[in-house]
């Protein structure tokens, strides 16, 4: 396949452009980069000409890989603050890599559409959670263990993993359900997606991928995975400043009418593929 270098360079800055976006917003809401970089991945793919049926495996697959790297800084940066509460890490870990894992054979078996579908829907939700969410909405007073642990751990990873994201977009609100403080909430899912990401990541290497594009391993684009790496690793110190800088409230606002559009366009893209 020849690509057109007009093409190429657009795209690529376009790239760079959300990757960049992409840690700022990690710094901001702690939700991850993956909401913005799957559907980013997803138009530059399709841009490239490369609309296969497993297209939104090496969205998904490429966003994970990149979150492992940015993960490890995450925890590390929030460890030496004394924030990441280790206790509820080890105690839903197991769950979430489970999930992870399953997520990762059911991805792996779905057309690319499907998964598209699923994340606009998945996508849509959090919008909606964080357009119309109170923060003083309580579920309990305590992270839950025991069978509710067991239930709840797997979804968090198995539903991470179809949508390409880390720990943050469900383990944020999940934990201030439960009466976890929000900067603590943040730097423990920040560890929740090291376990999502590493497990479903070594499956992807492994998966077979039809007409995939150049350097690419498995279901991983090694040059998208360098560049998003690169730029959110510059940028997630941005939005966190920021954070510290303007309301909190304005800014979730504004985040959920972001993903609500990228869910919607999603979906649109999905549908009339």
């Amino acid at each position: 396949m020849s690509w057109d270098i007009s093409l190429i360079l657009p795209l690529l800055a376009l790239l760079m452009l959300a990757s960049g976006f992409a840690g700022v917003l990690a710094g901001l809401f702690g939700v991850g980069g993956g909401i913005v970089l799957v559907p980013v991945f997803f138009f530059v793919f399709s841009g490239l000409g490369l609309d296969g049926p497993q297209l939104m495996q090496i969205c998904l697959a490429t966003s994970l890989a990149s979150i492992i790297v940015t993960s490890i800084r995450s925890v590390h940066s929030h460890n030496k603050r004394g924030a990441v509460d280790w206790q509820i890490l080890r105690g839903w870990a197991p769950g979430i890599v489970v999930g992870a894992v399953i997520g990762m054979l059911i991805a792996a078996q779905l057309r690319s559409e499907a998964l598209a579908v699923i994340f606009g829907l998945l996508a849509g939700l959090v919008g909606l959670y964080m357009a119309f969410g109170k923060p003083d909405w309580r579920l309990g007073q305590a992270m839950p263990t025991g069978v509710t642990r067991a239930a709840l751990s797997p979804l968090v990873g198995f539903l991470s993993v179809l949508m390409g994201i880390g720990g943050g977009s469900f383990g944020v609100p999940l934990m201030t359900l439960f009466n976890t403080p929000m900067h603590r909430a943040v730097a423990t899912a920040a560890g929740f997606g090291l376990l999502i990401a590493v497990p479903s990541v070594l499956g992807f290497l492994f998966l077979p991928v039809t007409g995939a594009p150049p350097l690419t391993i498995g279901a991983v684009n090694l040059p998208a995975f360098a560049i998003a790496v690169s730029m959110t690793l510059i940028t997630t110190p941005w939005g966190v400043k920021l954070a510290h800088a303007l309301p909190a409230m304005l800014l979730r606002r504004a985040f959920a009418v972001f993903i609500l559009i990228v869910a919607a366009n999603m979906l649109r893209l999905a549908v009339s593929s």
